[in-house]
């Protein structure tokens, strides 16, 4: 399972880095979706899977028994969402207004509007 994770990970960073690199801020947004979501699942697979086991002290034990699942990487993970999504709805408004000012969505347009 972590080996089919692996390669489904390195899939999305490959395809989030290239399309980061074209001149569409549209395609731009998209592999910032896909990068946020390579690092949640890369955050979740190196905690390592554990399935059945909550992370819950059983009556009368001193300690967690040994194959449980860390509450702290799904807490993390958690975290991380909520922070991309506020990333990703600010970058769609900036882009929407920097669509709606210039009429454009590629990039290297954007940089020749500011010069003189």
């Amino acid at each position: 399972m972590e080996t089919t994770l692996a390669i489904v990970i390195g899939g999305l960073y490959a395809i989030s880095f290239y399309l980061m690199l074209r001149r569409s801020m549209v395609k731009l947004i998209l592999g910032l979706m896909l990068f946020s979501q390579a690092v949640n699942l890369l955050l979740f697979t190196a905690a390592g899977l554990t399935r059945g086991q909550p992370p819950i002290i059983p009556e009368g034990a001193d300690a967690l028994p040994v194959p449980f699942a860390d509450p702290l990487p799904q807490a993390l993970i958690l975290t991380a969402i909520v922070i991309s999504f506020g990333m990703i709805a600010f970058t769609l408004a900036l882009t929407r207004r920097a669509h709606s000012s210039l009429e454009t969505d590629d990039l290297d347009q954007l940089g020749r509007s500011e010069r003189p």
